[in-house]
């Protein structure tokens, strides 16, 4: 865009860039295709406002030249950036508590007593975002058990979103992150380092596996796993992908197994009956459960 032409288009719109209807239903589906994402046409400030920086670090001219970027065949690293600045990422530590309370005394203590037995345990964050919550799991695991690195207990943490997974890796917050922790919890994080952040401790992270995992494409998972996590995720989807995910958790736990899902969320008619209500958002596959479970690809390994 020539500098004459840059200055017309803030003065008759007060942007940098022109994003067109064309442009942004392009770009909608192209999120669509490549996490599911879904945006309505509501959306198009908040696209605007997370890529114009992205078009001037690329040195693009149009919006229409950034789609065709996307498009083309070798720009998989560009479109994963892009998967990236599309997704929210928002989350806190043992963010709605009473999912927290229902795995602390109800789900985790009889299959602890499993693992101490000898049996396999493994628990599931899927859509994990910067590791609140899989630390959170962890933790709580700890609380209960503080040898559980020693029994086969493992949580995956899978996000689609690969940047925020190296940030989760890492597992370093603001100290600000902790404020509303109790003084057990934040005896799971190292001190605050000279930057202001603190560090997840050793025994927090073992227990965790990260790996990027998109849900609307083949899962490289076949579990069986005793607990699943997916909270405020499939409200990113349409209601065809929100089956597909609700079916695939159905398929991947075992009998007996638990599924959290966001409060805003809803199981799909296909698998309501497969499941029963225990708590708020907090469902238990129909089943015997804490049979010892066939040895699967979990991803934990």
């Amino acid at each position: 865009m020539r500098p004459q032409s840059l200055s017309r288009c803030r003065a008759e719109t007060g942007r940098d860039f022109i994003l067109t209807a064309e442009d942004f239903h392009r770009l909608a589906d192209l999120a669509r295709a490549e996490a599911g994402i879904v945006m309505t046409d509501t959306k198009e400030p908040l696209v605007y406002a997370r890529l114009v920086k992205r078009l001037r670090q690329l040195c693009l001219t149009s919006f229409a030249d950034y789609v065709a970027l996307l498009s083309a065949p070798c720009s998989v690293e560009e479109r994963a950036l892009f998967v990236s600045t599309m997704t929210t990422n928002t989350t806190h530590f043992f963010r709605e508590s009473h999912h927290f309370e229902t795995l602390s005394q109800t789900v985790l203590p009889p299959l602890l007593a499993a693992a101490r037995r000898g049996r396999r345990v493994r628990l599931w964050s899927a859509g994990c975002s910067s590791g609140e919550e899989p630390y959170s799991i962890a933790m709580t695991v700890l609380q209960l058990c503080p040898a559980a690195a020693a029994l086969d207990l493992k949580i995956l943490a899978t996000d689609v979103d690969r940047q925020i997974l190296e940030r989760a890796c890492l597992g370093c917050y603001p100290a600000r992150a902790l404020g509303r922790l109790t003084p057990m919890i934040r005896g799971f994080f190292e001190p605050a380092d000279a930057s202001g952040c603190c560090r997840v401790t050793p025994e927090v992270r073992e227990l965790v596996t990260f790996k990027p995992m998109n849900l609307v494409r083949p899962w490289p998972v076949t579990g069986p796993f005793d607990v699943i996590f997916c909270r405020n995720v499939a409200i990113y989807f349409d209601a065809d992908t929100q089956d597909g995910i609700w079916r695939g958790f159905a398929a991947t736990l075992g009998p007996g197994g638990h599924l959290f899902i966001g409060h805003s969320e809803r199981l799909s008619p296909s698998v309501k009956n497969d499941f029963e209500t225990i708590g708020m958002t907090t469902f238990r596959l129909r089943g015997a459960g804490l049979s010892g479970p066939e040895e699967g690809d979990d991803g934990c390994r």
